[in-house]
């Protein structure tokens, strides 16, 4: 078993209980709630009349139901204006802080929770949402959890949970230009596949890691659950620190030392045991496009679409679905695969840097005749950022929609959806069938940087070739 890892380390020190089973109560040092996945849970407190345990360690925010053209309200959608309604009623009930439309903190639960400096070094971080493994990039450990889970946090401020074995990920050199982190763990799953990581926790470190921004970090940890890990994260380094420091909420003053002082203990140990390790060299990485409907089913872009002979016999059902379903030939290239929808956002790449990346790749281009391109900051806080910066009229002049901050299409909770079979660029997270909203619709996962090159050519292009 793993000894000495960042993880064992923010295991130990949040154990509660050792449960008969092997499970551990595990005490959860911050809950994220949003509209989709709280109100059942809400609902079965109020069976039993049990209060929220502490509810200084819940935080809200509204993300997956909210319209990204007009957020007025009412929503014109009753269903999304009533969950909306009810996470606003539960979290004044219980005393619960909501980062509403409108507060300037609203946006994407992964990206507001860390541009506020609440994801903070050896948390334990929570939230009804596969994705909360983002927040693994600041060195915490981090959990999706289902609705039940959601009840349990709310009522004990813990979760019974069984430990995980820990998986080095070590990336050797970095990344070249036109190669961003999207494309790093789209090539990791792509060559794991995504039932690797089952029953692990991976830590990500080696030069290309350290060399990293938060943003970049943020995605890697991310879409480490579509590999099949649990969680995902990053030792804390002076760029974690330099990160958090000033952020709102936040250690200050004479604290903030102190902070840094024990996070920094809290990495992973030189001589630390881990029960696997596989190394990556980032120098050889292509900017990755996914052709099939998992994220694993991925290729270079200047590579083809596997045959079916190439592959393991295991992999050949899902390659022949997806060879139907996505309507690609085995051995066709997929550069040049036209586009009709191309979607920048999502918990993913909707940070700014994100939006940096693409706004130069589209500065003094123009969107491709008869494309649908649009661009969704993750919160209100990017939102602002990118618009000091001219980023929106940077896009708005290349031919992108602008957008309000949500969750948009990455799945399709609201009204940014794809329509019968259109084909999507996307730097969301998941390609699965009918993830984006339309039963028939198709999904190209790809960097923000790829998403627009796409945008200005009408068909998956690759952004080094760019000048």
């Amino acid at each position: 078993m793993s000894s000495g890892t960042l993880y064992d380390k923010v295991w130990d020190l949040h154990c509660v209980a050792d449960l008969p089973g092997g499970a551990t109560q595990l005490f959860i040092g911050l809950h994220l709630i949003h509209e989709v996945t709280s109100p059942q849970a809400f609902a079965a407190l109020d069976d039993k009349g049990l209060p929220v345990r502490c509810p200084e360690r819940t935080v809200a925010t509204v993300d997956h139901i909210v319209p990204t053209i007009s957020q007025e309200r009412p929503f014109s959608d009753p269903l999304a204006e009533e969950m909306l309604s009810t996470l606003e009623r539960n979290c004044a009930r219980h005393g619960i802080t909501l980062n509403g439309l409108g507060s300037g903190r609203q946006g994407i639960v992964h990206v507001i929770a860390p541009e506020l400096g609440l994801t903070q070094p050896g948390m334990t971080v929570a939230c009804g949402d596969s994705h909360t493994s983002t927040h693994g990039a600041f060195g915490a450990i981090a959990f999706g959890i289902g609705t039940s889970q959601v009840r349990d946090v709310l009522a004990s401020q813990s979760l019974a949970m069984s430990k995980l074995k820990v998986r080095r990920i070590w990336v050797e050199n970095r990344l070249t230009d036109g190669v961003f982190a999207k494309d790093l763990i789209l090539h990791v799953i792509r060559t794991l596949g995504v039932k690797a990581g089952v029953g692990y926790a991976y830590e990500f470190a080696g030069p290309a890691i350290e060399a990293l921004s938060m943003e970049e970090r943020m995605t890697l940890c991310n879409m480490a659950i579509e590999g099949g890990a649990r969680c995902g994260y990053v030792n804390p380094d002076q760029i974690t620190f330099d990160y958090l420091k000033g952020r709102a909420e936040a250690p200050a003053a004479d604290v903030w030392d102190r902070a840094v002082a024990w996070w920094s203990s809290l990495a992973s140990n030189d001589d630390a045991t881990f029960d696997d390790e596989i190394r990556f060299d980032a120098a050889a990485i292509a900017p990755t496009v996914t052709w099939g409907i998992t994220p694993g089913q991925g290729i270079g872009v200047d590579e083809r679409v596997p045959v079916s002979e190439q592959l393991d016999p295991a992999d050949r059902p899902i390659a022949e679905e997806a060879y139907r379903y996505m309507d690609l030939a085995p051995g066709q290239p997929i550069e040049g695969v036209p586009v009709d929808v191309c979607f920048i956002g999502s918990c993913t790449n909707g940070r700014l840097s994100d939006l940096q990346a693409a706004a130069a790749v589209a500065r003094g281009r123009h969107v491709a005749e008869g494309i649908k391109a649009f661009v969704v900051p993750g919160s209100e806080q990017v939102a602002r950022a990118a618009i000091k910066e001219g980023l929106d009229q940077v896009f708005r002049e290349a031919g992108f929609e602008w957008r309000e901050p949500g969750c948009s299409m990455c799945l399709a909770m609201n009204p940014d959806r794809l329509e019968g079979s259109q084909i999507s660029a996307s730097s969301s997270n998941r390609n699965f069938k009918g993830r984006q909203g339309s039963a028939s619709g198709r999904t190209l996962l790809m960097s923000p940087a790829m998403v627009a090159a796409a945008a200005i050519a009408g068909r998956v292009s690759d952004v080094r070739q760019l000048s």
